[in-house]
């Protein structure tokens, strides 16, 4: 079994006041009825899959579900929504009682979370594995990668001067690779299975999202212009998105393009990097990057296998990076910038003190010169940037310049 680092987070504000009502959302098969059932197991666990006991749930009044199930995990509760104001009246009557809820389907979840539960429930997201989840052996195992232990202390760990020196390097690289080609599902980690099977797991997944849960969420007549908006999106991942272009090319308007993102980006299947735009002094390029948030999904969207092209390397690279910062509960922004005259940032994290801006390249061989582009980037910012970052397969590790660290991108998230 994978461990899971957020459950160390949720271990600890379920015992906190504030932590009387937590709520666990992401994507289908990520894992989140295993991480709260072995975070939480002298709770009672309740799955409202059975339409019969779901039934006989939605039917006990508050006082009765609070005797019966004072303090308990509430599975996939989108599937019975009633309960949630079962639930807020118990949360709102007895103080001792404690829940966790988890659901899939996070625009039918939130829309009555926000609703009937605001000011009294922790929101937490589940995201597919993390290179350092996938190199996890037992639930007990905790890892950490260089990237997320320096954003925790702020400090550079000691490196060597060339990741095939490092005494774990084939395994870090074993596990980069499987999350470049199959992503970072739970299911894909099965002892015995292959990249076929894989590939086909995936092809399943993305068939059975669309079935399920695009047509729930968003109540389509037709699914196909949203298919075709979908694979348009993965071919175009890592790139700046034209949402004229992009409604013309699908044959769909614009207001319905953007809906379309808003469904990939509420159903965890993409994030969008909004343009870094706040020194109005600045010419600055203001369109957003889109960014697939697995790249297994990715390509089984557009039937893909192999190696990633430019543009899939840096998604998947980008989408690593955000997942392991919000495990970690990262308190920041994240942006890509870009110039008129050039300079840019792949994606630039704003935390309280600065900045931390990342240049991202499949190469494997890197210089200063790929580095360019993050050196002029301190005088444009309204916060100090902190650290920059050239990732990429070349093996060497070395200060390129006085703030810029380039490091392969597998060493620097394991």
């Amino acid at each position: 079994m994978k461990s899971r680092s957020i459950k160390s987070v949720l271990i600890a504000r379920q015992s906190t006041p504030d932590g009387r009502l937590i709520i666990i959302t992401g994507a289908r098969q990520t894992g989140k009825t295993t991480l709260v059932k072995n975070s939480f197991p002298d709770r009672k666990y309740i799955a409202v899959d059975d339409p019969v006991l779901r039934t006989a749930y939605t039917s006990l009044t508050a006082a009765q579900w609070h005797k019966q199930y004072p303090d308990a995990i509430v599975d996939e509760v989108q599937k019975a929504p009633s309960l949630i104001e079962t639930v807020k009246a118990v949360h709102d009557e007895y103080p001792e009682s404690r829940y966790l809820l988890t659901g899939s389907s996070q625009l039918l979840l939130l829309n009555r979370v926000k609703e009937s539960l605001s000011g009294r429930c922790v929101i937490y997201e589940l995201f597919p594995l993390t290179i350092p989840e996938i190199m996890t052996d037992r639930w007990d195992d905790l890892k950490y990668s260089w990237f997320q232990n320096f954003l925790r202390t702020g400090i550079m760990q000691s490196y060597s001067p060339s990741f095939l020196l490092e005494p774990d390097h084939a395994s870090r690289e074993a596990a980069f690779h499987h999350y470049l080609t199959n992503g970072g599902y739970p299911a894909l980690v099965r002892t015995g299975m292959i990249d076929d099977d894989r590939y086909e797991w995936l092809i399943t997944y993305v068939r059975t999202y669309l079935e399920r849960d695009v047509r729930d969420l968003a109540d389509f007549r037709s699914l196909e212009p949203f298919i075709k908006v979908q694979r348009m999106t993965a071919l175009l991942t890592g790139s700046l998105l034209n949402f004229s272009e992009l409604a013309r090319d699908a044959g769909v308007t614009t207001h319905t393009a953007r809906r379309f993102i808003n469904y990939l980006e509420i159903s965890y299947q993409a994030i969008l990097l909004q343009p870094w735009s706040r020194n109005e002094l600045k010419r600055l390029v203001k369109s957003p990057k889109l960014h697939y948030l697995d790249p297994g999904v990715q390509k089984a969207v557009i039937r893909k296998r192999g190696d990633p092209a430019g543009n899939e390397f840096e998604s998947a690279v980008i989408a690593e990076i955000y997942k392991q910062a919000m495990n970690i509960q990262f308190r920041g922004s994240f942006y890509h910038l870009r110039t008129i005259d050039g300079r840019e940032a792949d994606l630039l994290m704003e935390s309280e003190k600065g900045y931390y801006a990342f240049e991202i390249k499949q190469a494997g061989r890197v210089g200063r010169t790929d580095a360019r582009h993050l050196s002029g980037l301190a005088p444009i910012l309204d916060k100090p940037l902190l650290a920059s970052f050239l990732l990429s397969n070349d093996p060497e590790v070395r200060m390129i310049t006085d703030n810029t660290l380039a490091i392969p991108a597998a060493m620097f998230l394991s």
